[in-house]
């Protein structure tokens, strides 16, 4: 028989809970050696299937999870893809616009000089044929003759400047035509993708829906449910000591970004309604602060600093950290996708990504810690009082 002592804190409880009714058990005869060993076999065996059971269960939530984590990372991928194509599509929009008005300019433009060319054809031919013909057989007067000749050279360099003008009218006006057939293939072709995009989130978000479902159906209690935050928020501990490891061992630390002096002056980095604050929160939102925001609102950076992680993780979902220097970091978990890389510098009010309910989360949220040399502090007495 397996040693209590091995077994699993769910295991043990069961064990005790059989003992305590082995104990409890009517005394009026003494059980037989025999019927003792069977009744203590019987417990073992009990204790040895709670502990399978346990296991099986830790194992497929360890299953589901990566499956949350495989669903969320591609739901931030096809978020971000939607961005970038919405973002192409309303450029492409305002270009299409000033292509039409560029069209309309170039088009009334033409008319014009239609207009002013037909002129100088009527003029011509009011003059009849061969005018300069005419011109030098008529030498009654010359003085006559050199005005009459001075207009006709007039007419004919003004005539071949509309042409000309004409010309490259035609030309900029075909430039123009052949731009916006292409912009609206490519228009055509961003409605296209978004449309398969679009269906591609409405399956990554039913998939994720199940994976969330089945997650919480594993969780007996509430209590066990806690235990698997705190479990998860001391993986981000680790995680969190690794990063800090990895920075303190530079050559040269991150530069200061005089983060210190802002203290009580820095914006939020969402606007929202605070659902937890810093202690009151369970699990992985203990060390901070929990913003509810609607989804996909923008997720602003405190104060300039550089971006040192950017990952799912177990219980924060999309996961990014900011390092500001002087061994101050702000957390930012639960984003629906990330708009910046690892490495990367950013300025205060940059767009890190957007609110989301990653992680397994039921409500979109922001979730912001602060902190200093690798401890969290209170994010409230950081940032601006509103």
């Amino acid at each position: 028989m397996a040693s209590p002592t091995c077994l699993p804190r769910g295991a043990l409880q069961i064990a005790a809970a059989l003992l305590a009714l082995c104990l409890a058990a009517p005394l009026a005869a003494k059980p037989s050696e025999q019927a003792a060993r069977e009744r203590l076999d019987a417990i073992g065996n009990e204790i040895q299937g709670a502990s399978r059971r346990l296991s099986t269960t830790r194992e497929a939530q360890a299953e589901a999870s990566q499956g949350l984590r495989r669903v969320e990372t591609a739901l931030a991928d096809t978020h971000r893809r939607l961005d970038t194509l919405q973002a192409e599509r309303n450029t492409l929009g305002d270009e299409i616009i000033s292509l039409e008005h560029r069209r309309d300019l170039l088009e009334a433009e033409r008319t014009d000089q239609v207009a002013a060319i037909n002129i100088q054809l009527d003029a011509l031919y009011r003059l009849g044929r061969s005018p300069q013909l005419k011109l030098l057989l008529n030498q009654d007067d010359p003085a006559r003759l050199d005005r009459l000749q001075h207009y006709l050279n007039q007419l004919a360099r003004a005539r071949n400047a509309r042409l000309d003008e004409l010309a490259r009218l035609n030309t900029a006006l075909g430039e123009t035509r052949r731009d916006l057939e292409a912009r609206g293939e490519r228009l055509n072709a961003l409605a296209s993708e978004l449309a398969a995009r679009s269906s591609d989130l409405a399956n990554q978000m039913r998939e994720r829906a199940e994976l969330v479902a089945e997650l919480d159906g594993r969780y007996v209690s509430e209590q066990a449910r806690l235990a698997e935050l705190e479990q998860d928020r001391a993986h981000a501990e680790r995680v969190l000591r690794q990063v800090q490891e990895e920075l303190a061992r530079l050559d040269r630390p991150p530069p200061s970004t005089a983060i210190e002096q802002t203290r009580g002056d820095l914006p939020w980095p969402v606007q929202g309604s605070v659902a937890s604050r810093f202690r009151a929160g369970d699990g992985v939102h203990r060390n901070g602060i929990l913003i509810q925001a609607a989804e996909g609102t923008p997720v602003r950076v405190v104060h300039a600093g550089r971006v040192v992680f950017a990952d799912w993780m177990r219980g924060f979902g999309n996961l990014l950290i900011v390092d500001h220097g002087d061994q101050m970091m702000t957390l930012h978990a639960h984003l629906q996708h990330f708009g910046v890389q690892v490495g990367q510098a950013v300025s205060r009010g940059d767009v890190l990504g957007a609110v989301g309910n990653s992680g397994g989360h039921h409500r979109p949220a922001l979730y912001f810690e602060v902190r200093r040399g690798g401890d969290p502090i209170d994010p409230q007495s950081w940032i601006a009082t509103r």
